[in-house]
């Protein structure tokens, strides 16, 4: 089966010269160079830290693995320079259909309303998105890329981690003030540390294959229960770059994995569904959900993040999504603290923020799959009743839980400035920052995630209408929309979508969360928002 690879070379470092006894001392490691540690590596040295990231691979392209990448993710992926890489090569889409048997029972768009500069969701092979972001890392001086440099060992202490890798030459050792495990979902880091997951593990197994084919299906996320070609199972179609069809198949608990992968026994299972065997196959797995996280995402100056730390079922594309999201959340604040404009507890809150994200998702997973693979009668007649009623009612639709996918999280923060203004609409302290098509005051169209992303990625105030808006605090951007030299919001999205008036203002946080919101503020009421929403308080 054909698969695109990139290998990459083993590199000795000065690090593995230095005597054991005196290690090369280093502020923060990423272990693992998949999306997540990728991104975090990169969005650390944005900001200016020096990242040493180690993998023990030395390629990247095993199997397609993740594919659905979500508007929130692109948004990330724009701040750290890779957006549109991602993008040119991806499939847009954002409509989705659910059918049972041969009929349709409704369709979805998981992003209906204009002005956007990315999609609802793109579809692109992971190993594509890992390539383009080692590329970015290959921009960046910051970072230490060392391929084939496994983690063996982990101490822990007061004031960093001390760490044994081994390489083909052997081992040597460094010390990090903080580490970061990015290495999946068989993480050993989190074995090191004496941590495991806690959930559920679900019986009913998926056959997954990529297949590279030319047809005529819309590009689409199509999703059946108990179709004719797959009776009294579920089955999934979706669209990749390179002619390439993401397919998946329930199969019976007791199927034998085995015999279930080999491509023989594919490929009849796989003709049915499409009325032809012209086709080939680019990967086969099979694989059991998995609904996991740990108890706590931090042990001392380990954290955890991506499927390290939490696993869902692949059906909702919650699982990169929501370690990409890891990403963006940890980076700013490990800045903070490194810095020292923050104290070291600002980073319990990536905790706080994160492990209730992992809960959300999933609660949503478990109830998914669930509903695909009823474990007992009751639930088997349930599921019957709601698919009978799913044609012609809003809530049978909404318990028809294979469209449910990922969207940005809610954080129900310490770190978030409770309203005591009046809204109607607009971003909740705690929600990601809507986007808005907008001007510069010369008239040169952007999105107000672009000028989010080129005020630095930094805490910001976000002001409507008002030239006597009051001053930002020290550090702290401005994006002024409207008034004189401000934006131009000409089809009135930005203020719609925020709910503004004249002087509403928004304190974003570096990874474009809402902090607080005001709709006349104060100097003081902005000062104490920012303390609490950099942990100093």
């Amino acid at each position: 089966m054909p698969q695109s690879k990139l290998q990459f070379d083993y590199r000795r470092h000065p690090d593995q010269d230095r005597p054991a006894a005196t290690p090369a001392q280093h502020a923060v490691v990423v272990v693992g160079a998949g999306p997540v540690g990728l991104s975090l590596a990169i969005d650390l040295a944005q900001r200016g830290q020096k990242v040493v990231l180690l993998d023990d691979a030395d390629r990247i392209g095993e199997g397609s693995r993740a594919i659905c990448f979500s508007k929130r993710a692109l948004e990330y992926w724009d701040r750290l320079g890779v957006g549109d890489r991602m993008v040119d090569k991806g499939v847009v889409w954002s409509v989705g259909r659910i059918f049972h048997g041969a009929s349709q029972l409704y369709q979805f768009n998981l992003l209906p309303e204009e002005g956007h500069k990315r999609p609802a969701f793109i579809n692109l092979q992971q190993f594509y998105a890992e390539a383009y972001l080692v590329d970015r890392v290959g921009q960046l001086s910051g970072i230490d890329l060392r391929w084939r440099n496994k983690v063996s060992g982990l101490e822990r202490r007061n004031d960093h981690v001390a760490l044994t890798i081994d390489t083909p030459d052997g081992p040597y050792r460094l010390h990090a003030q903080y580490v970061i495990a990015c290495d999946g979902a068989r993480s050993s880091l989190r074995q090191m540390v004496g941590a495991e997951f806690s959930g559920q593990v679900f019986e009913d197994q998926f056959l997954i294959a990529d297949v590279k084919m030319t047809a005529e299906f819309p590009t689409e996320r199509w999703f059946w229960f108990d179709p004719p070609f797959h009776a009294g199972r579920s089955a999934l179609l979706h669209r990749q770059p390179d002619d390439v069809w993401r397919i998946d198949l329930q199969l019976r608990p007791d199927a034998d994995p085995l015999a279930e992968k080999k491509p023989e026994n594919v490929r009849p299972r796989i003709a049915r569904m499409l009325g032809h065997d012209n086709f080939d196959f680019e990967w086969i797995s099979l694989y059991k959900f998995q609904c996991r996280r740990m108890d706590r995402f931090i042990h001392g100056r380990v954290i955890f993040a991506g499927d390290s730390a939490h696993q869902v079922s692949p059906f909702g594309a919650r699982g990169a999504n929501s370690g990409l999201e890891d990403a963006e959340n940890i980076a700013w604040k490990l800045d903070r603290v490194l810095r020292g404009t923050s104290p070291e507890k600002l980073l319990d809150t990536y905790h706080i923020e994160r492990s209730a994200a992992a809960d959300e998702n999933i609660r949503e997973s478990t109830r998914a799959t669930d509903f695909m693979a009823p474990a007992t009668q009751q639930e088997a007649r349930l599921r019957k009743a709601v698919l009978g009623l799913a044609k012609e009612t809003e809530f049978g639709k909404r318990m028809v839980n294979g469209g449910r996918l990922s969207v940005p999280s809610v954080y129900d923060t310490p770190l978030s400035t409770a309203d005591g203004d009046d809204w109607r609409a607009g971003p909740r302290p705690g929600t990601s920052m809507p986007d808005a098509p907008v001007a510069d005051h010369t008239g040169n169209p952007m999105f107000l995630t672009e000028a989010f992303t080129r005020k630095g990625m930094r805490f910001t105030l976000l002001t409507f209408g008002d030239d006597k808006a009051v001053e930002a605090p020290e550090g702290v951007g401005t994006i002024r929309i409207g008034g004189e030299d401000g934006m131009i919001d000409a089809a009135g999205l930005a203020s719609r979508r925020y709910d503004a008036d004249a002087g509403a203002t928004y304190l974003l946080r570096p990874d474009g969360y809402v902090a607080a919101r005001f709709r006349k503020p104060s100097r003081a009421a902005i000062d104490a928002a920012l303390a609490r929403a950099s942990g100093l308080n």
